[in-house]
């Protein structure tokens, strides 16, 4: 499950020629799930290691801190850090332990398997971490939406005048008033990565000849995640090595 955090309702005053700032602030899609869980993780491992600090005796002390030198960033790096930014010019992967920067004239394709994927012109394909898929809920949506179309037909065939905008929204589309069949939004019961997956493709779609979507692809490595978890292991290995 993911929410969108739209940081941009109004737009900046103006954007200079040339600029490479966006006109609008980034859309942010995070997951809910892993934020909850990874503030529960973050809360137990820092119960548990910092009692063992203060508490524990001979090296039981620097084996906790090794502990949590290596666990917290990771835990941080798989629960908490993961986003993915959105705006008119490029898309930016902020992953567990690398940023990559997409310009939208750099993206080939986003595709939804068994993982969210963005794909370069180049052939290169990066996973979107903050934006889990759900199977259970993708065929949930699937049932449905046959079901739907079923009903769609069956009145199709039943009555000849139906309306077709209304039989439209029987099959999960939108009629005369925005809403599905049972009076929620068209749409509304897909799985919130796979609307948000949707929402980029046609952004894609819209700017990927635009003059400011283009450029290179960048990818930056999160140090601040990988170094202290490299330390805490080294730091772990020597403590038991020695013992």
């Amino acid at each position: 499950m993911t929410t969108p955090e739209d940081q941009s309702p109004d737009p900046e005053p103006t954007k200079p020629a040339g600029s490479a700032t966006p006109a609008y602030k980034d859309r942010i899609y995070r997951s809910p799930a892993a934020l909850a869980g990874g503030a529960l993780l973050l809360a137990v491992v820092a119960w548990l290691g910092i009692d063992a600090v203060l508490v524990g005796e001979g090296r039981t002390p620097w084996l906790a801190l090794a502990v949590l030198l290596l666990l917290v960033p990771l835990v941080v790096a798989y629960t908490l850090r993961p986003a993915v930014y959105v705006n008119d010019d490029r898309l930016r992967v902020r992953n567990p332990f690398r940023v990559i920067v997409l310009p939208w004239g750099q993206v080939a394709s986003l595709r939804s398997g068994f993982s969210n994927e963005v794909f370069t012109l180049s052939g290169d394909k990066y996973q979107l971490w903050a934006l889990p898929v759900s199977l259970r809920a993708r065929g949930r949506a699937a049932r449905h939406e046959s079901r739907a179309a079923a009903r769609a037909a069956r009145a199709a065939r039943g009555g000849g005048g139906a309306d077709p905008a209304g039989a439209a929204g029987a099959a999960g589309g939108v009629g005369l008033d925005g809403l599905g069949t049972a009076g929620a939004p068209a749409g509304a019961r897909r799985h919130e990565s796979d609307r948000a997956m949707e929402e980029m493709r046609e952004l894609r779609e819209r700017r990927h000849e635009a003059d400011s979507a283009q450029g290179e692809v960048t990818v930056r490595w999160a140090y601040e995640v990988v170094a202290p978890a490299v330390a805490g292991a080294v730091l772990l290995a020597v403590l038991l090595a020695v013992g």
